[in-house]
C-alpha cells in the first residue's frame, strides 16, 4: 500500500478533517486525522496493520504497543501480521503505564505503535512505559507521520503515509486570531 492510497484511504472513510481543531499534544492545527473512522472497517484495519507491520518483520517483535485509545487497533493488527501480542498503555497520574494485567518481560522485543504522530510525545511515553516494565523497543511505527518527518525516534522508525500539517501554539494560531474556535476530536482528556 502507498502513501497515497493510505492517505485515499483516510480521504475516503471521512477521517481526514479540515476546520480548526485541538491537538492532543496542545497544539492548534486546520487538519485533523480521526484514525478511528478509517479503523471502524476491519478489511481497511487488517490492511494497514499488516503495512505497518513489513518493515519490522525481520526484528523478531514479541510484543506490539500503542497508546489507548487511538492506538489499540493499530496494535492488535500490526500483532496480528507479526503473530505477536498486543497490548496498550493508558494514563494514570498522568503518566502512561501498563494497567489491566499487562506485562512486559524483561528485554522483550516490542514495538511501539500509534495511529497519528504529531509531536511524537505519546510514543515516547510509551516507549518509556515498556522500557520501564523491562521490554527493548526495537521499533516504531505510525500509519500517518503528520510531522512531516521531523519526529525523531532513538530506534527504527517507519510511517505509511508522511505528511506536512501546520500546528500552531495556541498563543500564535491564525484560526484564533481570525476568531475561530477549535474543537478537539482526539481522545486525551
Amino acid at each position: 500500500m502507498s502513501e497515497a492510497e493510505t492517505l485515499a484511504l483516510y480521504e475516503k472513510t471521512g477521517a481526514l478533517l479540515r476546520g480548526h481543531f485541538l491537538l492532543s499534544s496542545g497544539l492548534h492545527s486546520d487538519t485533523y486525522l480521526q484514525s478511528a473512522l478509517v479503523l471502524q472497517h476491519p478489511e481497511y484495519a487488517t490492511a494497514l496493520g499488516a503495512e505497518l507491520a513489513a518493515p519490522f518483520t525481520e526484528a523478531g517483535v514479541q510484543v506490539v504497543a500503542a497508546p489507548a485509545i487511538g492506538g489499540i487497533l493499530v496494535a492488535h493488527e500490526v500483532a496480528r501480521a507479526l503473530g505477536a501480542r498486543a497490548l496498550f498503555t493508558e494514563r494514570e497520574d498522568g503518566a502512561m503505564r501498563l494497567r489491566r494485567g499487562f506485562a512486559v518481560a524483561r528485554g522483550e522485543r516490542s514495538l511501539v505503535v500509534e495511529d497519528v504522530v504529531t509531536t511524537g510525545g505519546s510514543t515516547r511515553e510509551v516507549m518509556q512505559a515498556v522500557a520501564e516494565a523491562g521490554g527493548r523497543v526495537v521499533g516504531v511505527g505510525a500509519l500517518i507521520d503528520r510531522s512531516g518527518g521531523a519526529a525523531a525516534f532513538p530506534v527504527r522508525y517507519a510511517a505509511l503515509a508522511t505528511i506536512a500539517v501546520p500546528n500552531f501554539k495556541p498563543a500564535d494560531c491564525p484560526l484564533c486570531k481570525a476568531g475561530s474556535r477549535p474543537t478537539k476530536p482526539g481522545s486525551r482528556a
